[in-house]
Parts: structure tokens; C-alpha cells; sequence
């Protein structure tokens, strides 16, 4: 493997890490905005509370170092990405402030004035990723050009981009839920538990519905990515597929345990699915990864940091989430 390769896989682990955590972490918001004002939506957003409170935060851990890594090993990417893409960029951005400023003031302020704040975290959890997604499907789609300055409207409100924004929606909201029925019933939640397991089965059907037709739109829009998915790529599909299938299996039979990680590699396989299916460009079909890279010195001090970013930051990582699993950062004791 070249030091270009290493430094995409890189790049492309920091993004899958954001996909599932930073997913689930949105995910939640979708459920909060549906959870209604009854008590049973009091209960629902309770639970969100216990199991987001701890790492909310952290989770955007994995976009800042996605973001570095583009910047600084493949600059022709990022410039490209920017000049084109930098309304939906803006949109997503300001959704992560707001819905971060929304999920903060609802915990600080007055009952009175709790509604708006909800409502802020919760509506900027479904239109941050949707935004994020339209940048994922107009890279695909062949709308940012190699020399950057593409269309900045146009080039993200096309069939795909639409489309895979929905998906990055529907697919958190089912890491969300499946997340969410693990973390009640590890404590004993029964009714939040059932709850969302029901929403867990309804949003993969959703997520699977979305899907096939980012096939279609793929098929259409983005020929070199969907041939490499159903060529190269095709047994991570396939495998993305086995897990979704088993996870609801486990679902509707009422067992949360293994619903999991059979979620998260369904998730994961299809993303690196991706990444076999566009290899070997970084901007289907224009900019490749060895094109893009930068100088040598720059892409083997981005390998080094990496080493030690993993050294130091993922046990700590692990740690955060192992203590919130056991509920020891539940200050409801």
C-alpha cells in the first residue's frame, strides 16, 4: 500500500467513525422530535437524555480529524470541495451550532421557555445530516469539479445528493433507535425499551426504502460508483445487507442483545463498500487519490499523528462510552 493509500484509508476510518457515532448522535434528535408531549415523550426524551448527555459532544470529535486530514493530505480535494459545495458545508455547520446550543439551553433554562430549545436541538438533528448528505451524494454524482468552483447550487439539488441526504437521516434515526433500545434495556427500561425497539424496525424499512432508491439514483447519476457497488464492492453490500436482515431478526424476535453491532456492521460494510466502489478517486471521476495527495513529508506526519491520536484518543474513547454503558456517568444515579 502507497503512503497516498494509507492516509485515504485513514481519512476514510475517520469518516466511518463519524458516520456511525455522529449518526446515531442525530439520530436521537429525530426521535425527540417525534416523541410528542405526552408522558410517554416525557420518558422518551429522558432516556435520549441519559444516553446522549455523555458524548455528545465527543462524537464531533470525528469531523474535526476528517476535516484535518482532507485539508492537510489531499488540499486539492478540500479546495474543491469548498468552493462548490460551501452552501450545504454552511448549512450543516450552523445546524451542528445550533442544535448543540438547543440540546445545552434545554437542561439550563425555565420550563417556560423549554419547548423552543427542544424544538431547536431536535429540527437541526434532522436537517444537519440531511445537509451532510447532500455533500456525500454530489461528490458522488460527479458535481465538484477537480479544479473546484462548481456550481453552488445546482450541483447539490440533484436527484442523488437529495437522496442520500434523506438517507443519512433515515439511517441515523435506525442507529438511534437501535442504540437506544440497547442502552434501556441494559437499564431496565422496559417501556422506553419496547419503544424503541417498534421505531427501530420501522426506521430500517425506511432506511432500506431510502436505499434502493439511492441505487436508482446512483444507477443514473453516479455510473462509476453504482458499477463499482455491484462490482467490487458487491460483497460488502452483501454483507451490509446479511447484518441489516439479522439485526431485524433480533429486533422482532425482542432481543436487544447483538442488535448492536450487527447494525454498526451493516453500516460499516456498505461504507467501505463505497470506498472500494469509487477507488481510486477521492472525486468520482476527476481527482484520484494519488493526484490529490500532498508532499510526502506532509502525508508521513499525518500517519504519525495518526498513530498517536490512536494511542491516546481511542482508549479514551472507549473508556467514555464503556463508563456510559454501565451508567456510570448517569447523574441520576
Amino acid at each position: 500500500m502507497s503512503k497516498q493509500e494509507a492516509v485515504a484509508v485513514i481519512l476514510w476510518i475517520g469518516a466511518t467513525l463519524y458516520a456511525v457515532f455522529g449518526g446515531a448522535d442525530f439520530g436521537a434528535g429525530v426521535w425527540d422530535l417525534l416523541a410528542g408531549r405526552s408522558e410517554r415523550g416525557v420518558r422518551t426524551r429522558a432516556r435520549i437524555d441519559r444516553s446522549l448527555a455523555p458524548v455528545w459532544e465527543a462524537n464531533h470529535v470525528w469531523l474535526v480529524f476528517v476535516l484535518v486530514v482532507l485539508w492537510t493530505a489531499f488540499p486539492p480535494t478540500f479546495s474543491a470541495v469548498m468552493t462548490t459545495l460551501y452552501i450545504p458545508i454552511a448549512l450543516a455547520a450552523l445546524g451542528i451550532v445550533l442544535r448543540g446550543s438547543g440540546f445545552a439551553f434545554r437542561h439550563a433554562i425555565e420550563t417556560r421557555l423549554s419547548n423552543p430549545a427542544t424544538k431547536l436541538f431536535a429540527i437541526s438533528s434532522v436537517l444537519t445530516p440531511f445537509f451532510m448528505g447532500t455533500v456525500v451524494g454530489a461528490i458522488a454524482a460527479g458535481e465538484v469539479p477537480a479544479e473546484g468552483g462548481g456550481d453552488p447550487t445546482a450541483s447539490w439539488i440533484g436527484l442523488l445528493p437529495l437522496v442520500t441526504g434523506a438517507l443519512f437521516v433515515a439511517g441515523g434515526a435506525y442507529l438511534a433507535a437501535v442504540f437506544l433500545t440497547r442502552d434501556a434495556a441494559a437499564a431496565g427500561e422496559n417501556d422506553p425499551e419496547r419503544y424503541f425497539a417498534r421505531r427501530a424496525l420501522a426506521s430500517a424499512v425506511a432506511a432500506g426504502a431510502v436505499a434502493v432508491a439511492g441505487l436508482v439514483a446512483l444507477r443514473e447519476d453516479a455510473r462509476f460508483v453504482y458499477d463499482g457497488l455491484t462490482g467490487p464492492g458487491l460483497p460488502l453490500v452483501i454483507l451490509s445487507g446479511v447484518c441489516g436482515l439479522a439485526a431485524l431478526a433480533l429486533l422482532a424476535a425482542g432481543r436487544a442483545i447483538g442488535v448492536r453491532p450487527l447494525a454498526v456492521g451493516a453500516f460499516v460494510a456498505v461504507i467501505w463498500g463505497w470506498f472500494v466502489a469509487q477507488h481510486p478517486y477521492l472525486l468520482p471521476t476527476s481527482l484520484t487519490i494519488d493526484d490529490a495527495a500532498g508532499a510526502s513529508a506532509t502525508l508521513t506526519t499525518v500517519i504519525v499523528v495518526f498513530v498517536i491520536a490512536a494511542v491516546l484518543v481511542i482508549p479514551s474513547l472507549a473508556l467514555l462510552y464503556v463508563l456510559m454503558q454501565r451508567g456510570a456517568l448517569d447523574d441520576s444515579g
